[in-house]
Protein backbone atom coordinates (compact mmCIF):
# COMPACT_ATOMS: atom_id res chain seq x y z
CA UNK A 1 0.00 0.00 0.00
CA UNK A 2 0.99 3.46 -0.78
CA UNK A 3 1.71 6.00 2.12
CA UNK A 4 1.61 9.77 2.10
CA UNK A 5 4.77 12.15 3.72
CA UNK A 6 4.63 15.57 4.95
CA UNK A 7 8.33 16.87 5.18
CA UNK A 8 9.07 17.97 8.39
CA UNK A 9 9.60 21.52 7.48
CA UNK A 10 5.72 21.86 5.92
CA UNK A 11 3.64 23.53 8.70
CA UNK A 12 -0.34 23.51 8.35
CA UNK A 13 -2.40 26.09 10.46
CA UNK A 14 -6.39 25.87 10.72
CA UNK A 15 -8.35 28.74 10.37
CA UNK A 16 -12.19 29.70 10.42
CA UNK A 17 -12.69 29.18 6.79
CA UNK A 18 -9.36 28.06 5.31
CA UNK A 19 -6.05 26.86 5.73
CA UNK A 20 -2.39 27.80 5.23
CA UNK A 21 0.09 25.50 4.42
CA UNK A 22 3.78 26.92 4.92
CA UNK A 23 6.76 25.76 3.45
CA UNK A 24 9.70 26.57 5.89
CA UNK A 25 11.98 25.94 3.59
CA UNK A 26 11.01 27.90 0.68
CA UNK A 27 9.88 30.63 3.45
CA UNK A 28 6.54 30.50 1.42
CA UNK A 29 2.99 30.60 2.44
CA UNK A 30 -0.73 29.60 0.33
CA UNK A 31 -4.03 29.53 1.49
CA UNK A 32 -6.02 26.36 0.64
CA UNK A 33 -9.98 25.10 1.41
CA UNK A 34 -10.60 23.70 5.04
CA UNK A 35 -11.58 20.40 3.54
CA UNK A 36 -7.58 19.99 2.87
CA UNK A 37 -6.90 19.94 6.63
CA UNK A 38 -8.83 16.39 6.94
CA UNK A 39 -7.46 14.77 4.31
CA UNK A 40 -3.91 15.72 5.52
CA UNK A 41 -4.93 14.73 8.96
CA UNK A 42 -6.55 11.14 7.26
CA UNK A 43 -3.29 10.95 5.54
CA UNK A 44 -0.84 10.87 8.71
CA UNK A 45 -2.74 7.78 10.49
CA UNK A 46 -3.73 5.86 7.38
CA UNK A 47 -2.54 4.39 3.77
CA UNK A 48 -3.18 6.68 0.94
CA UNK A 49 -6.21 4.29 -0.55
CA UNK A 50 -8.05 3.88 2.67
CA UNK A 51 -8.38 8.23 2.85
CA UNK A 52 -8.99 8.04 -0.88
CA UNK A 53 -12.15 5.31 0.06
CA UNK A 54 -13.28 7.01 3.04
CA UNK A 55 -14.93 9.13 1.32
CA UNK A 56 -17.88 9.11 -0.66
CA UNK A 57 -17.80 8.02 -4.58
CA UNK A 58 -18.61 11.59 -5.75
CA UNK A 59 -15.56 13.51 -3.84
CA UNK A 60 -13.00 10.50 -4.39
CA UNK A 61 -11.73 12.32 -7.08
CA UNK A 62 -11.91 15.71 -5.77
CA UNK A 63 -9.54 14.25 -2.75
CA UNK A 64 -6.95 12.31 -5.39
CA UNK A 65 -6.66 15.84 -7.04
CA UNK A 66 -6.16 17.47 -3.52
CA UNK A 67 -3.13 14.73 -2.99
CA UNK A 68 -1.91 15.58 -6.36
CA UNK A 69 -2.03 19.30 -5.50
CA UNK A 70 0.27 18.44 -2.18
CA UNK A 71 2.63 16.48 -4.29
CA UNK A 72 2.93 18.90 -6.93
CA UNK A 73 3.44 21.75 -4.49
CA UNK A 74 6.65 19.47 -3.05
CA UNK A 75 4.35 19.45 0.38
CA UNK A 76 5.21 15.79 0.85
CA UNK A 77 6.04 12.22 -1.30
CA UNK A 78 4.78 8.56 -1.70
CA UNK A 79 5.99 5.72 -0.64
CA UNK A 80 5.35 2.17 -0.84
CA UNK A 81 4.94 0.17 2.46
CA UNK A 82 4.94 2.30 4.80
CA UNK A 83 5.55 5.90 5.87
CA UNK A 84 9.31 6.84 5.66
CA UNK A 85 11.11 7.55 9.30
CA UNK A 86 13.87 9.63 8.06
CA UNK A 87 12.08 12.61 8.85
CA UNK A 88 11.41 13.57 12.39
CA UNK A 89 9.54 16.24 13.63
CA UNK A 90 10.13 19.54 13.35
CA UNK A 91 11.30 21.28 16.66
CA UNK A 92 9.21 24.29 17.07
CA UNK A 93 11.65 25.21 20.45
CA UNK A 94 12.36 29.45 20.24
CA UNK A 95 15.19 30.72 21.94
CA UNK A 96 16.84 34.15 20.55
CA UNK A 97 19.16 35.93 23.05
CA UNK A 98 18.67 39.71 22.09
CA UNK A 99 16.71 41.37 24.79
CA UNK A 100 14.99 43.42 22.23
CA UNK A 101 15.02 42.67 18.57
CA UNK A 102 13.25 45.50 16.91
CA UNK A 103 12.30 48.66 17.42
CA UNK A 104 9.83 51.27 15.75
CA UNK A 105 10.38 55.10 16.14
CA UNK A 106 7.72 57.05 15.18
CA UNK A 107 9.77 60.70 15.03
CA UNK A 108 9.02 64.43 14.14
CA UNK A 109 12.80 65.05 13.90
CA UNK A 110 16.39 63.51 14.44
CA UNK A 111 17.64 65.12 17.78
CA UNK A 112 16.94 61.66 19.93
CA UNK A 113 18.64 59.29 17.56
CA UNK A 114 21.96 59.36 19.37
CA UNK A 115 20.12 58.29 23.27
CA UNK A 116 18.33 56.11 21.27
CA UNK A 117 20.90 54.48 19.58
CA UNK A 118 22.71 53.83 22.82
CA UNK A 119 19.98 52.14 24.21
CA UNK A 120 18.98 50.32 21.76
CA UNK A 121 22.93 48.82 21.37
CA UNK A 122 22.33 47.90 24.49
CA UNK A 123 19.37 45.50 24.30
CA UNK A 124 20.98 43.93 21.40
CA UNK A 125 17.92 45.71 18.93
CA UNK A 126 19.41 44.81 15.27
CA UNK A 127 16.28 45.41 13.64
CA UNK A 128 15.10 49.03 13.12
CA UNK A 129 11.93 50.71 11.39
CA UNK A 130 11.24 55.17 11.47
CA UNK A 131 8.17 56.42 10.49
CA UNK A 132 8.95 59.85 10.01
CA UNK A 133 6.29 62.51 9.61
CA UNK A 134 8.16 64.84 7.37
CA UNK A 135 10.33 64.29 4.34
CA UNK A 136 13.72 63.01 4.84
CA UNK A 137 16.57 64.77 3.22
CA UNK A 138 19.52 63.74 1.79
CA UNK A 139 21.59 64.53 4.30
CA UNK A 140 19.14 63.17 6.86
CA UNK A 141 19.44 60.09 5.43
CA UNK A 142 23.58 60.09 5.57
CA UNK A 143 22.80 61.29 9.48
CA UNK A 144 20.62 58.07 10.16
CA UNK A 145 22.91 55.63 8.80
CA UNK A 146 25.88 57.42 10.83
CA UNK A 147 23.96 56.97 14.02
CA UNK A 148 23.71 53.67 13.61
CA UNK A 149 27.03 52.40 12.28
CA UNK A 150 28.90 51.15 14.98
CA UNK A 151 25.60 49.63 16.83
CA UNK A 152 24.11 46.23 16.82
CA UNK A 153 21.22 47.27 13.76
CA UNK A 154 21.81 45.24 11.10
CA UNK A 155 18.65 46.15 9.41
CA UNK A 156 16.81 49.96 9.12
CA UNK A 157 13.06 50.38 7.28
CA UNK A 158 11.92 53.97 6.76
CA UNK A 159 8.99 55.58 6.53
CA UNK A 160 9.32 58.94 4.96
CA UNK A 161 6.50 61.45 3.58
CA UNK A 162 7.19 61.75 -0.26
CA UNK A 163 8.36 65.30 -1.92
CA UNK A 164 8.13 66.44 -5.72
CA UNK A 165 12.54 66.63 -5.04
CA UNK A 166 12.65 62.61 -4.80
CA UNK A 167 12.85 61.75 -7.79
CA UNK A 168 15.71 58.91 -9.64
CA UNK A 169 18.30 61.51 -9.40
CA UNK A 170 17.67 61.77 -5.63
CA UNK A 171 17.74 57.88 -4.78
CA UNK A 172 20.74 57.71 -7.03
CA UNK A 173 22.42 59.67 -5.11
CA UNK A 174 21.32 58.41 -1.82
CA UNK A 175 21.96 54.54 -2.80
CA UNK A 176 25.84 55.28 -2.19
CA UNK A 177 25.31 56.04 1.34
CA UNK A 178 22.95 53.13 2.39
CA UNK A 179 24.42 50.25 4.19
CA UNK A 180 21.66 49.47 6.54
CA UNK A 181 18.58 51.22 4.98
CA UNK A 182 17.60 47.77 3.20
CA UNK A 183 13.72 49.21 2.45
CA UNK A 184 12.39 52.69 1.90
CA UNK A 185 8.83 53.49 1.56
CA UNK A 186 7.86 57.30 0.77
CA UNK A 187 3.86 57.43 1.65
CA UNK A 188 1.54 60.13 0.60
CA UNK A 189 2.44 59.75 -3.12
CA UNK A 190 -0.42 60.56 -5.19
CA UNK A 191 1.63 59.46 -8.29
CA UNK A 192 4.77 57.75 -8.49
CA UNK A 193 7.92 59.71 -9.98
CA UNK A 194 9.32 57.03 -11.52
CA UNK A 195 8.83 52.78 -11.68
CA UNK A 196 11.85 51.77 -8.88
CA UNK A 197 14.84 49.32 -10.49
CA UNK A 198 16.10 46.58 -9.53
CA UNK A 199 19.75 48.05 -9.39
CA UNK A 200 19.75 49.67 -5.99
CA UNK A 201 21.15 47.21 -3.03
CA UNK A 202 17.40 48.60 -0.76
CA UNK A 203 13.74 48.42 -1.40
CA UNK A 204 12.07 51.66 -2.96
CA UNK A 205 8.16 51.72 -2.66
CA UNK A 206 5.55 54.86 -3.23
CA UNK A 207 2.01 54.90 -1.92
CA UNK A 208 -1.12 56.88 -1.68
CA UNK A 209 -1.73 56.05 1.68
CA UNK A 210 -0.50 58.81 4.84
CA UNK A 211 1.00 56.38 7.10
CA UNK A 212 -0.59 56.46 10.55
CA UNK A 213 -0.29 54.09 13.58
CA UNK A 214 -3.80 51.59 12.47
CA UNK A 215 -1.60 50.50 9.49
CA UNK A 216 0.06 47.78 11.53
CA UNK A 217 -2.93 46.00 11.91
CA UNK A 218 -3.89 45.29 8.24
CA UNK A 219 -3.91 41.66 7.62
CA UNK A 220 -2.87 40.06 4.62
CA UNK A 221 -1.43 37.00 3.16
CA UNK A 222 1.70 39.25 1.23
CA UNK A 223 2.66 40.60 4.72
CA UNK A 224 3.52 37.59 5.96
CA UNK A 225 7.21 36.62 6.79
CA UNK A 226 7.58 32.85 6.40
CA UNK A 227 11.43 32.36 7.49
CA UNK A 228 11.73 29.94 10.06
CA UNK A 229 12.52 32.18 13.09
CA UNK A 230 9.61 34.43 12.78
CA UNK A 231 7.32 31.58 12.23
CA UNK A 232 8.80 30.06 15.58
CA UNK A 233 8.21 32.85 17.24
CA UNK A 234 4.66 33.66 16.31
CA UNK A 235 4.23 29.90 17.15
CA UNK A 236 5.35 30.26 20.65
CA UNK A 237 5.01 34.02 21.25
CA UNK A 238 2.94 37.15 20.34
CA UNK A 239 5.04 37.79 17.52
CA UNK A 240 3.57 41.40 17.01
CA UNK A 241 4.68 41.98 20.66
CA UNK A 242 7.42 39.67 22.03
CA UNK A 243 10.85 41.76 22.44
CA UNK A 244 9.84 44.61 20.45
CA UNK A 245 9.64 47.50 22.09
CA UNK A 246 8.64 51.53 20.46
CA UNK A 247 8.37 55.30 20.59
CA UNK A 248 5.93 57.72 19.79
CA UNK A 249 6.31 60.79 18.16
CA UNK A 250 5.85 62.00 21.15
CA UNK A 251 8.98 60.53 23.12
CA UNK A 252 6.57 57.89 25.26
CA UNK A 253 8.28 54.44 25.23
CA UNK A 254 5.70 51.59 24.81
CA UNK A 255 5.43 47.83 23.84
CA UNK A 256 4.05 49.59 20.47
CA UNK A 257 3.77 52.58 19.97
CA UNK A 258 -0.16 51.77 18.56
CA UNK A 259 -0.74 50.92 22.15
CA UNK A 260 -2.03 53.27 25.16
CA UNK A 261 -0.08 52.56 28.11
CA UNK A 262 3.37 54.29 28.00
CA UNK A 263 6.75 53.16 30.48
CA UNK A 264 8.22 56.88 30.52
CA UNK A 265 9.71 59.11 27.88
CA UNK A 266 12.75 59.12 26.35
CA UNK A 267 13.47 62.68 28.26
CA UNK A 268 13.89 60.96 31.48
CA UNK A 269 13.87 57.45 31.04
CA UNK A 270 16.06 54.71 28.82
CA UNK A 271 14.68 52.09 26.88
CA UNK A 272 16.56 49.69 29.81
CA UNK A 273 14.72 51.17 32.64
CA UNK A 274 11.58 51.18 30.66
CA UNK A 275 11.98 47.42 29.87
CA UNK A 276 12.17 46.29 33.59
CA UNK A 277 8.40 47.78 34.27
CA UNK A 278 6.19 45.16 35.52
CA UNK A 279 3.69 45.11 32.62
CA UNK A 280 6.57 45.79 29.31
CA UNK A 281 6.42 42.05 28.65
CA UNK A 282 2.66 41.70 29.86
CA UNK A 283 1.78 40.23 26.15
CA UNK A 284 4.78 38.80 24.97
CA UNK A 285 3.32 35.04 25.24
CA UNK A 286 -0.12 35.69 24.27
CA UNK A 287 -0.08 33.46 21.32
CA UNK A 288 -2.33 33.92 18.00
CA UNK A 289 -0.61 31.44 15.81
CA UNK A 290 -1.56 27.96 16.02
CA UNK A 291 -0.20 24.64 14.27
CA UNK A 292 -3.01 22.08 13.89
CA UNK A 293 -0.66 19.39 12.07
Amino acid sequence: MNYFNLFSNILVTTGAQRISITDLQRNNTELFPLELHDIITGLKTKPIQEVIHSYDTESQQFVKEYIDILLDKEFGFITNGNWDKNFPPLSYEFCIPNEITNAYLILDHLNDLLKIEKSLSNLGTEHLAILYRNSLLLNEFNHIEKVFQNSTITSIEIFSKFEENIDQNFIDRLEPLCARIFNLIFYDCAQPPFKPKDKYKFLVSFVKENIKLNSCGKVDLKYFNTNLPKVLEAVNHNSCLHKKIGVDSNGNIKNCPAMPQTFGNIKDTTLEEALQHKDFKKYWNLQRWHRSL
